[in-house]
């Protein structure tokens, strides 16, 4: 059993790490600062200029087929590139994206939509989740009405990530009343704003926010149904799933960052004529901080090495989701009190990441429903104890 990265795997991490270490990192003072002043980390120029020089470092569409000029890496590169992101706390992101279900788009729909969004062009958000449809996703009742050839949207989304910045939507909506959403009673239609939704700002306790998305007599062409009429829901758990080992690749990178903090800090920090290091309170945190980012660590490269093996990740993903954001939230938790009171201040970026981590048991699945599915596969022989191990 060899647990050692490819040469190709290495060389990519290595050069994604030397980018975010020479490109990003030194960003962060500012970006702190223009935080504190409720101000947004990175405006769009400023991004798509980082962008524009990780695409001269050969980074550009992850995720994104050849044939529209990305990468089409597979999962378990990808997750050590997010984890190299997850390094810093700039709101950085490597181009030429589109959400992995945009790519359902007809030809006429890809050439609107998806490719100019790849390119940078044209901004997207997803919106599924609801004021009553958060982890039951399949309570959704924004409703699509026919009117002719087209559709009138009535209702509310919210709690949607990059809602506030978007120029179109990836809307999921109750097309049948008769028939279950899961059962082909959604439908996925693509939203400009321009049609007349509206963004409204939810602040949070992290930087930034998402937003609620109101639909009130929104028209929508027939032509902008996403997929098939009916696959709404499917779509939506095929883009939900997409996080389930991304989020916790980019919780092991905070964590990794948090923890050498801990340990410099541990080393220098003097009390009563030694390194705080000496105590074995302190020892024990770094220690069982250690331990943990290394089991979420094979966790999240399992998930993926299930999706590129073409298994059901479903399983994998869930325990990785789980572990993995509970561990980053005790790490940091450590970190801040292995800094004491300076820690807590805004001087350093721990408090930030105290703030930050703490959405990760909440958003793209809650812990709850990650051992909800969990312990459902178990209970009902989907999968079976050390079935992994074949």
């Amino acid at each position: 059993m060899d647990f050692s990265l490819s040469d190709e795997e290495r060389a990519i991490r290595d050069t994604a790490r030397d980018f975010i270490t020479r490109e990003v990192v030194p960003l962060e003072a500012e970006v702190l600062r223009r935080e504190r002043a409720h101000g947004p980390g990175l405006d769009r120029t400023e991004l798509r200029e980082l962008q524009l020089k990780a695409k001269k470092f050969g980074f550009w569409g992850l995720a994104t087929p050849p044939e529209y000029g990305g990468m089409d890496l597979p999962a378990v590169t990808q997750s050590l590139i997010w984890t190299e992101i997850g390094r810093t706390f700039v709101p950085f992101r490597f181009g030429g994206e589109a959400d992995n279900i945009l790519f359902h788009a007809n030809d006429a729909q890809k050439h609107e939509y998806l490719v100019p969004t790849i390119e940078g062009e044209r901004r997207s958000c997803f919106a599924i989740t609801e004021p009553g449809a958060g982890s039951d996703a399949a309570n959704i009742t924004l409703r699509a009405s026919r009117d002719g050839d087209d559709w009138i949207l009535n209702g509310e989304k919210t709690f949607i990530t990059g809602g506030n910045e978007a120029d179109f939507a990836i809307v999921v909506a109750v097309t049948d009343r008769n028939r279950g959403v899961r059962d082909g009673g959604s439908t996925a239609f693509l939203v400009d704003r321009s049609m007349g939704w509206r963004s409204e700002f939810i602040q949070t306790m992290g930087e930034g926010g998402p937003a609620a998305l109101v639909f009130d007599d929104v028209r929508v062409p027939g032509a902008n149904i996403l997929g098939e009429p009916g696959q709404g829901f499917a779509l939506g758990m095929q883009w939900i799933a997409k996080g389930r080992y991304t989020i916790p690749s980019h919780a092991v990178g905070i964590a990794e960052r948090a923890l050498r903090m801990a340990i410099e800090h541990a080393n220098t920090r003097h009390t009563f004529g030694a390194p705080i290091g000496a105590n074995q309170a302190i020892q024990w945190m770094i220690a069982d901080s250690e331990t943990e980012l290394e089991a979420a660590r094979w966790l999240i490269l399992r998930a993926a090495w299930t999706v590129d093996q073409g298994l059901d990740p479903r399983h994998a993903s869930s325990m990785a989701k789980l572990y993995g954001a509970g561990m980053v939230n005790r790490v940091v938790d450590r970190v801040m009190q292995i800094h004491g009171g300076m820690g807590y201040t805004r001087e350093l970026p721990i408090e930030r990441w105290y703030r930050q981590v703490r959405l990760y048991r909440i958003f793209e699945g809650t812990d709850e429903m990650q051992r909800l599915i969990i312990a459902r596969d178990l209970l009902r022989g989907y999968t079976k104890l050390g079935g992994h191990l074949g």
